[in-house]
Parts: C-alpha cells; sequence; structure tokens
C-alpha cells in the first residue's frame, strides 16, 4: 500500500444493499453495522485524509473523524472534501470541527470568492483546483505534495464514478449489507455516465472476502487492475 510518486495510494470503501444501493430513495444511507462501523473506523485511523464529496456532506453532515477504536480515538486523518462551487455549509459538522481537525476543501475557479474567504476564514484550507470543477488528477498531486500518501474514499457513487473513470483507484472494499432496497433513483455504488462497453469497465482482482458472523454481511476486497499509475 505505497504512494504513487505523482498522487497518494486511493482506497474506495463503501457499504451497499445486495442490489448495490448505497442510499434509499429517501436518502437513507444508514446500510452498516455497528461490527462494520468499528472497521471503517480503524481504517480512518490507518490513512493519511478521508475524502468525500459535496453531496455526501449535504446529505449526511459527516464528522469524518476516528471513534469507536479502542485507543485510537483522536487519531484523525485530515479531511478532504470535493466541492467544485464551495456549497459546503458552515454550520456543518466538518466546518464546525476544522480548527481541530485540518480540513481542506477544493473548490475550482468558478466558486463564489465570498464564499471561499468565509471558509477559509473559519480554518478550513481551501485549494482551487480546476476551472468548471475540481480536477481530481491535480487535486491528489497536491495532496501528495503536501505529503499525504494514503486517502480513503468514502464519497457517493459520482465522486467514485469520476475517480475510477480517471484511473485513480487502487483498492475497492464493499460491504454488501444483506437487504434490498430497490427505487430507479436511489443512488447506486458508481453512478456517473458510465463506459459504453464492458471491455471498458475497470477490472478488478479480488483480494479478500470477510463474512461478518451473526449479521450476513459480507466484505469483498479488490484490487483495481487498470488504474494509472
Amino acid at each position: 500500500m505505497k504512494a504513487h510518486m505523482d498522487r497518494p495510494y486511493v482506497i474506495i470503501n463503501a457499504a451497499m444493499s445486495v442490489d448495490g444501493k448505497i442510499s434509499s430513495v429517501g436518502n437513507d444511507s444508514r446500510l452498516s453495522s455497528k461490527h462494520d462501523l468499528v472497521r471503517v473506523h480503524r481504517l480512518r485511523s490507518m490513512v493519511d485524509a478521508v475524502m468525500v464529496g459535496i453531496n455526501t456532506v449535504l446529505i449526511d453532515d459527516p464528522m469524518l473523524n476516528v471513534r469507536y477504536v479502542e485507543g485510537r480515538e483522536g487519531s484523525n486523518p485530515s479531511r478532504v472534501v470535493v466541492d467544485s462551487h464551495a456549497r459546503i455549509s458552515p454550520t456543518s459538522k466538518i466546518m464546525s470541527t476544522c480548527k481541530s481537525i485540518p480540513t481542506i476543501i477544493a473548490v475550482s475557479e468558478h466558486a463564489d470568492q465570498a464564499r471561499v474567504e468565509r471558509l477559509r476564514g473559519m480554518g478550513a484550507t481551501v485549494i482551487v483546483v480546476g476551472r468548471d470543477r475540481v480536477d481530481l488528477r491535480m487535486l491528489l498531486k497536491w495532496l501528495r505534495g503536501m505529503g499525504i500518501g494514503k486517502v480513503l474514499v468514502e464519497g457517493g457513487g459520482e465522486l467514485n464514478w469520476s475517480l475510477l473513470k480517471e484511473g485513480l483507484v487502487d483498492e475497492l472494499m464493499v460491504t454488501v449489507v444483506p437487504v434490498v432496497i430497490g427505487g430507479r433513483d436511489a443512488k447506486t455504488l458508481v453512478e456517473g455516465e458510465g463506459f459504453l462497453r464492458v471491455e471498458e469497465g475497470r477490472r478488478l482482482m479480488l483480494i479478500d472476502v470477510n463474512r461478518m458472523h451473526g449479521n450476513g454481511e459480507v466484505i469483498l476486497h479488490y484490487k483495481v487492475l487498470n488504474s494509472n499509475i
């Protein structure tokens, strides 16, 4: 699990239903059991940064710190929010704690300057990476230059798609929860426009399968074979 020369090592982690949904049509994303939450928080304690997209912040208002791991509480990674137009709320949990936990907000050149300055005034590091939207490759290069070697992505389907499309993901960890949610408008693990042909899709190699005894969850751990190094 070594960082690349020009970007950190990137791991996507997510929980999804058996039918591939990461939330319901009502935006309820509470899929993980307490056992899986402990695993995720342990993962957070082992990386340098946790990355999410702005939609995840607006819908779930996560803290993205380390809890539930005995002896590792407070060993918080930096938090990175991909937010092209600086839409994050100043009252969000992330912004409310950005003076105690390093917080990076990645915006585009089109972000409202007044919002950007307000976020900076609250203690967040705001970086401009991209013209119309955040350039993820540029963002990861910047993070690497700041000494960040491992990034855990806990974003939604759009961020997952953008990273996978650009070949910027090294590992994928998916907890499959034994429930069917349904809903044509419910969010899936990977959204975006998708690849035109199956052969263009990102190929994976299964590294490990871990069954959580007692609750039926299965954790699938993959290496992404055709990421661009």
